[in-house]
């Protein structure tokens, strides 16, 4: 019950929050232009763009630029420009003026080189690796696979700010722009809840976080099912994903509690594991809508706990490595030896001091009167009173 109503409070406050940001950017488009002399594959890149690879029946027709070179001056308001160079031309000097030209005016610019695996080494692209130019791709506009792991990514490297548009009109960028949603917020979980744990390991600290800990993860995972939606096309009502993907979260609580049992049972230690569970969580919640838009299903039980297991591994190397970042003044806490205990006959309670050793009687003195003994530093016989001093030579 008590994660049923952690659920029920997170949607309530979802419907409280303001969604129409997302909404309005993944609404208002996005205005891209295609530069290039015919022939070039300006036409073809700009088709590709508007389809699936991974949905083939899927579509759209959203309207892009294709230009000429000599109307080039007509995409400089266009909020990204791709310039189609083909790979046999030995001459790109126009072109080259023109990215300068572009990126002069804060534009953003990508260079796409047309070079189809049939022909040999490609002459343009000398120029532009020349120059350090990191936004350029050298591929073919046909070719799928380039286009998932090369084009699409690029773009959207280029337009973080604008990938739900990105995403919801031009089908391509579908599946890269959902795997850097997915990506960002389980780096923001895993880095949020590292803080966190740096932060528990202080008693009086430890109390106002852990409750906030674990609706902060999940409220992150719940508008990360809503911009998936959005990008993928779906719809833009929030409450539409309630039904299909509440309990995907729900589940992704209970990782969270063993996440803040462990931070409670072994501080220090806890950390890394805690870091990692957050990763794992977020990552199974994105995944299984990526895959719900990939295939129409849901990941089964069995599918999800293989996800879970993959991303928690990965989840401990990222908090490894968030660790290793961190100044050395925040790892105040010492390093905790490995106890090494003594044998049996040799253990003794670390809490009690140590015995002392059983002091030597002091021999007492000799009366020379009485013949009884004395203290040692008596100066007379306690018997009889005579001196015990020594003679005097």
């Amino acid at each position: 019950m008590r994660s049923f109503g952690h659920l029920t409070n997170l949607w309530d406050n979802l419907r409280e929050a303001d969604l129409r940001p997302l909404r309005d950017q993944a609404l208002h488009g996005i205005d891209i232009a295609i530069v290039g002399e015919p022939g070039s594959g300006r036409a073809a890149l700009a088709d590709q763009m508007r389809r699936d690879p991974n949905r083939p029946q899927l579509s759209s027709e959203s309207p892009v630029r294709i230009l000429d070179l000599d109307a080039a001056a007509q995409a400089a308001d266009a909020s990204l420009i791709i310039l189609v160079v083909p790979g046999r031309k030995a001459d790109t000097t126009h072109e080259q003026e023109l990215v300068r030209l572009w990126q002069n005016n804060a534009r953003r610019v990508l260079v796409f080189v047309n070079q189809p695996d049939e022909i040999g080494e490609p002459l343009a692209i000398s120029p532009w690796t020349s120059r350090g130019m990191r936004r350029v791709v050298i591929g073919s506009p046909v070719d799928t696979r380039f286009l998932l792991e090369k084009f699409a990514p690029a773009v959207v490297e280029i337009l973080p700010d604008r990938i739900l548009a990105l995403g919801r009109f031009f089908p391509l960028f579908r599946l890269p722009v959902a795997r850097y949603l997915i990506n960002d917020t389980c780096f923001s979980n895993a880095a949020y809840s590292l803080s966190t744990g740096l932060a528990e390991i202080v008693a009086v600290l430890s109390i106002p976080i852990t409750v906030a800990d674990s609706f902060i993860l999940t409220k992150a995972q719940a508008f990360l099912v809503y911009k998936l939606g959005l990008a993928l096309g779906y719809s833009t009502r929030w409450q539409d994903y309630v039904a299909e993907f509440g309990g995907v979260l729900g589940s992704g609580f209970v990782w969270r509690q063993l996440a803040r049992s462990l931070i409670g049972l072994i501080p220090v230690w806890g950390i890394i594991p805690k870091t990692a569970i957050s990763y794992a969580g977020t990552y199974v919640v994105g995944n299984v809508v990526l895959q719900w838009y990939l295939t129409g299903k849901h990941l089964s039980k069995n599918q999800m706990q293989a996800t879970y297991k993959q991303a928690l591994g990965h989840g401990k190397t990222l908090a490894r490595s968030l660790i290793e970042r961190l100044p050395r003044a925040l790892l105040w806490w010492p390093r905790l030896p490995r106890l090494r205990l003594p044998a049996r006959s040799q253990r003794s309670d670390p809490a009690l001091p140590a015995p002392e050793k059983p002091r030597r009687p002091k021999k007492r003195q000799l009366c020379p009167n009485c013949g009884k003994t004395s203290a040692r530093d008596a100066s007379f016989c306690q018997y009889c009173g005579a001196s015990l001093a020594p003679p005097a030579s």
